[in-house]
């Protein structure tokens, strides 16, 4: 059985687009210095933030099924990303003659208590290895600590691991949140010559990844003497209350000059109150959201940090295998498995939006 919380859209006119760019079929576009290039040197940049090129490793399963549970933090296109990466891993497996099926659900919205009931829920049932995507470290690792007590195989995953010190096995996903949300943040004070008034929407209160940007982006302004943060809220990893968040912020401080998203909603929801009032502020932001990557192209968001959720999901199946086995960190897998983010700007937001949803501008 293989459940997801939605479908994906767009994902034949991708691969095909992929496809395309390998074969070296040239289309221009013009840098930031006005000088033109083919796609093939585009393409560079854009094709290290999204790996689609993955073979399995050489590690020869014990068993010819598994069945895995994995739940993360709310229903979004980030997360099916991840699963499109899941499900190739899937394919190459039964390819091999083993068979891999999971659970992969979430609620609708953000919810520590929701996952700490989903969890308890999956540990009663016959699952060779438990994945979660953690909601909020300070809830969900005692959890996770008391189910590996207890002999549950429990793994981390996507963008946000426990906290240091927990009993779960592995983690693979996104290591590095602090230093993207000061990735992020420098660029901003850069392109405002670092001076200005900037705005935080952190996302889930208490979620690992969206507070540890938040705090790269606190401590990076912190270094100029001429920036000031005049807000920060929580969004709640959605579109709509970050739309009203940044209304409300710039209703209270017209003469905004920034704003750090800290997640794949908020971009777009600043964006959007941005665009409607007409303001001058500099956006940065994270990750793929498809109309995220049109505010990018259009000039609206100055750049997006993209974390490759596909070698997210396709390490995280080829990790749960090894652990299903017994097998622990070291030689066949690392307790973290680290994957990347690619700061993107408006020149690679047309190939981006081909790349991921077969769209072409």
């Amino acid at each position: 059985m293989q459940v997801h919380s939605k479908g994906k859209n767009g994902i034949a006119a991708a691969m095909a687009a992929v496809l395309m760019l390998t074969a070296g079929i040239a289309v221009f576009a013009e840098t930031e210095s006005g000088e033109s290039r083919t796609a093939a040197g585009k393409a560079e940049s854009v094709r290290s933030a999204v790996d689609f090129d993955h073979e399995l490793d050489s590690y020869v399963p014990e068993k010819d099924h598994y069945n895995f549970y994995f739940t993360y933090k709310t229903v979004h296109s980030w997360w099916d990303a991840v699963a499109l990466g899941m499900e190739e891993a899937q394919r190459q497996f039964l390819d091999k003659g083993v068979t891999i099926t999971y659970e992969y659900m979430a609620p609708d919205g953000a919810s520590a208590e929701d996952q700490t009931r989903r969890l308890l829920s999956a540990q009663r049932r016959d699952y060779d290895v438990i994945g979660v995507d953690v909601a909020d470290e300070g809830v969900i690792s005692p959890v996770l600590d008391e189910m590996a007590d207890s002999g549950t195989k429990v793994m981390t995953f996507s963008s946000s691991d426990a906290a240091d010190g927990c009993k779960r096995i592995a983690y693979v996903g996104n290591t590095h949140n602090y230093q993207d949300g000061v990735d992020l943040t420098e660029a901003l004070c850069k392109k405002l010559d670092y001076r200005g008034k900037v705005a935080i929407l952190v996302g889930s209160e208490g979620a690992p990844c969206h507070e540890d940007r938040a705090r790269g982006a606190r401590d990076t302004i912190a270094g100029y003497d001429e920036m000031e943060i005049v807000a920060s809220e929580y969004d709640m990893d959605s579109v709509d209350l970050a739309y009203d968040l940044t209304l409300e912020i710039l209703k209270d401080h017209p003469d905004l000059d920034g704003i750090v998203c800290c997640n794949m909603s908020n971009p777009v929801g600043a964006a959007r109150a941005i665009t409607e009032k007409g303001s001058g502020a500099v956006i940065v932001g994270m990750d793929h959201d498809e109309e995220a990557l049109r505010y990018l192209n259009d000039g609206v968001i100055y750049c997006l940090g993209v974390q490759d959720c596909y070698s997210i999901g396709f390490d995280t199946i080829q990790v749960a295998v090894k652990i299903a086995d017994g097998n622990l960190p070291g030689a066949l897998f690392p307790e973290k498995t680290d994957e990347i983010t690619t700061v993107i700007y408006q020149k690679d937001a047309a190939l981006m939006l081909e790349l991921l949803y077969g769209e072409i501008l």
